[in-house]
């Protein structure tokens, strides 16, 4: 149930995330979901994308810095406390999360989370009957 997700390293200029995304979309891969961590001189885009490895290579190509990180995808009611109630079973398990981002449509909400134990947040999350979404339901 883990995602690979892509992380880049962009200069803070102008035309940086549109050249990003003209070059993946030229590839004909998709961008499924993404969030720009940035200070004043560069960002990371952290993305979800149809074709990961393809993406990457196609990124290197194209001389950007790019890394892969195991993430988890978690499916969440679209309703107030949800979350909470997900994120309490997290850390009672004592997971840290370094960080995470979200997008809902209509009634659910997906979270990406990246968790300092990737593997030990998928076994507590599907213990406690939290769906999670796998790489290849995410992308239809």
């Amino acid at each position: 149930m883990l995602i690979t997700q892509l992380s880049i390293f962009l200069e803070n200029k102008k035309g940086r995330f549109t050249e990003v995304a003209k070059i993946l979309g030229d590839a004909n891969i998709n961008m499924i979901a993404f969030t720009v961590a940035e200070n004043s001189d560069f960002g990371i885009l952290r993305l979800i994308v149809s074709e990961p490895e393809k993406a990457k290579q196609v990124l290197k190509e194209y001389r950007y810095a790019v890394s892969t990180t195991d993430v988890v995808c978690v499916q969440c009611p679209n309703v107030p406390g949800s979350l909470a109630k997900i994120m309490n079973h997290i850390t009672e398990a004592g997971i840290f999360v370094e960080y995470m981002y979200a997008f809902s449509t209509g009634e659910e909400a997906l979270i990406i989370v990246r968790p300092d134990n990737v593997e030990l947040t998928t076994k507590v999350l599907t213990d406690n009957n939290i769906g999670l979404l796998s790489a290849d339901k995410l992308v239809k």
